[in-house]
């Protein structure tokens, strides 16, 4: 394997301490060396001059529907999504056909995406055997196969006993639970946010207690059990909130919170546009201000897209028929930027951090950081490249978003996974 020579670029690298000018060196698809770097013979060198070198992008909440709906999105086309928006380890969501539930389809997971070789792909387990909610899944022996998350997202555990068991019994293998905070009896037919714009609209709405019911059981239950919990996708300030102080009463709790519940508003539901369509629903202005301060005072711990793929078939169906969710890896970086640099709520060394340390330190994983010997999974950023969303051109085989024609700044230039360069923009 060629040696590969960073230079004069950026490093930020929160998990490491390190921001500052410098470069980087990868031997053997390992990092070799961080700093001042001189190598003489045949080296591939990046001039990183202006741009941002960081550890490798996470996004530990994505669907990338194989096994059932490659139609959809197939973890190749995933993996390969992921590399164009600088993400080098992704984590697949269990909610595909059949469910992620055992260690054979864990395993399968692995292969594919080894076959791909564009990302790291994780499988998260499901909390339940065929995401039904019922009997606990063998949690053990999908972790014995690398499953490094459990979660039925999508539905949420419904019954509180069974979401306790799961918590006690992960618990010994130190594996977060991820939840979908959402009581479905409230949430009911809603698809979207209860209240003014729903009741003009005449669509079912979604009121906001079925998301922040559902985190406070959640939050005692893992006050009980004394396990590693992590709420999915915040839309609320009132979850936030909630986060907030269970954190300051040292309950074991993390949170990610995504693009559009940063950015977006139930009011560009008004045209029935599905692409706004998602689960939790788009809330208010007031909820994604509460968001952001949460981002910025450190109650929010990481950034996930939730990228969720869907025919078009099925998104051009009647807004409440219509399933939920849009894609996002492709463009996600941008977003995140918009959403938080733009408006000054966080640094980039801050931004970086929420999506690298992050989730690597929820998750448990050896990524995320530039540490030597690590594997040289690495991220280089255009911050100033100002560009536009074509959604015809992502690398994901599924076209809903609503992020067509939106112009961003910040982007990723090169991908590099185990040190071999897997994107490169074309500039």
């Amino acid at each position: 394997m060629t040696d590969l020579l960073i230079k004069n670029g950026r490093i930020i690298d929160p998990a490491n301490g390190i921001d500052g000018k410098g470069d980087v060196l990868v031997r053997e698809g390992k990092i070799a060396e961080v700093g001042r770097v001189s190598v003489d013979g045949a080296t591939e060198v990046i001039d990183a001059r202006n741009l941002l070198v960081v550890p490798g992008l996470i996004d530990m909440h994505v669907h990338l529907r194989e096994p059932g709906d490659e139609e959809e999105e197939t973890i190749a086309s995933g993996a390969a999504a992921a590399a164009a928006g600088g993400f080098t380890s992704v984590v697949c969501m269990p909610n595909t056909d059949p469910a992620i539930d055992n260690e054979a389809t864990v395993d399968f997971v692995y292969r594919q995406a080894a076959k791909a070789g564009k990302a790291n792909v994780f499988p998260a387990g499901a909390i339940t055997k065929g995401w039904e909610g019922k009997e606990l899944a063998e949690m053990g022996q999908m972790v014995r196969g690398g499953a490094v998350a459990f979660t039925d997202d999508g539905s949420g555990v419904q019954n509180p006993a069974v979401m306790l068991r799961a918590m006690q019994y992960v618990k010994m293998f130190d594996k977060p639970i991820l939840e979908h905070c959402q009581d479905n009896a409230l949430s009911g037919r809603g698809c979207m946010n209860a209240g003014l714009q729903a009741t003009v609209l005449g669509l079912p709405g979604m009121n906001r207690l079925a998301e922040e019911l559902m985190l406070y059981r959640d939050i005692q239950l893992a006050r009980q059990a004394g396990a590693r919990f992590h709420a999915q996708h915040l839309s609320t300030r009132g979850a936030a909130q909630m986060v907030r102080q269970a954190k300051q009463e040292g309950i074991r709790v993390t949170a990610e919170v995504t693009p559009h519940h940063l950015l977006l508003t139930e009011e560009a539901c008004q045209g029935y546009d599905t692409n706004y369509k998602m689960n939790p629903p788009l809330r208010t202005r007031e909820d994604i201000e509460a968001l952001r301060q949460a981002v910025a005072d450190g109650t929010i711990d990481c950034l996930a897209g939730d990228h969720a793929p869907h025919l078009a078939s099925e998104k051009e169906l009647e807004f409440l028929s219509a399933p939920s969710g849009i894609i996002c890896l492709d463009c996600a970086l941008g977003l995140y930027a918009k959403a938080l640099i733009e408006t000054g709520t966080v640094d980039w060394p801050r931004l970086i951090a929420l999506m690298t340390s992050g989730p690597a330190r929820i998750l448990g994983i050896a990524k995320g950081t530039l540490g030597i010997g690590c594997e040289a999974d690495i991220t280089i950023i255009d911050p100033r490249h100002s560009w536009e969303v074509e959604v015809s051109r992502f690398y994901s085989k599924s076209r809903n978003c609503p992020y067509d024609g939106w112009t961003l700044c910040g982007r990723a230039v090169y991908t590099i996974v185990g040190g071999v360069i897997q994107f490169q923009l074309n500039r």
